[in-house]
């Protein structure tokens, strides 16, 4: 196994971390957390127990995934973002006594393969980013994304489509509803508020 981790870096021993992943300095890797190959895991960046995270995901510095995440593969999630995992966050119980683990449910965010959440973005579980959505640096994302959608602002909402590459998409003058990409070339129609790539 070809993996790189930094001499500051805590892996515990029943995380698994796929070939060719870098856990770079001070970033902390819980129990039984799973990370794909080619993966990038920043300074200080957290990754939950239990955390799923697919093939070629990067986790820029102090990006904070709780669990019960899932992440696909393709993934990035910029510097300072953070994917919460409690619906009803509170420190105590209504006795005043401190939570623990067994005191409440975790929820999950899920992000679909190729999706990325911008820097000090947040993701208020429960959620699910689409696939190859784009969310916006300092967004709070606090309903699903459908596949494809630019999101931005505190409630994130959709102000347009990006495609595979991230780039803004140029609806066709001569064809409402058809979505081009200015990079790639790809086509995409749209429907009924969802985006789907043409055949």
């Amino acid at each position: 196994m070809n993996t790189r981790i930094q001499p500051t870096a805590q892996v515990d021993e029943t995380a698994a971390i796929g070939d060719g992943t870098t856990v770079w300095d001070l970033a902390q890797v819980r129990e039984d957390a799973r990370l794909g190959s080619g993966c990038i895991v920043g300074r200080g960046a957290y990754v939950g127990p239990g955390v799923r995270i697919g093939d070629r995901v990067k986790l820029q510095n102090y990006a904070l995934v709780y669990e019960p995440a899932v992440l696909g593969d393709g993934v990035f999630v910029g510097p300072a973002a953070v994917l919460t995992n409690d619906h009803y966050p509170r420190s105590v119980d209504p006795q005043g006594r401190l939570k623990r683990g067994g005191d409440w449910e975790a929820v999950a965010v899920v992000v679909g393969e190729g999706a990325s959440l911008g820097a000090r973005s947040v993701c208020v579980a429960p959620v699910r980013v689409g696939r190859w959505a784009l969310v916006a640096a300092g967004a709070v994302v606090a309903r699903d994304v459908p596949d494809f959608a630019l999101v931005a602002g505190v409630p994130a909402r959709r102000i347009g489509w990006v495609g595979r590459a991230g780039v803004r998409l140029v609806e066709r003058e001569d064809e409402p509803g058809r979505w081009e990409c200015p990079e790639t070339g790809e086509r995409y129609d749209e429907k009924d508020g969802e985006l789907l790539p043409r055949g």
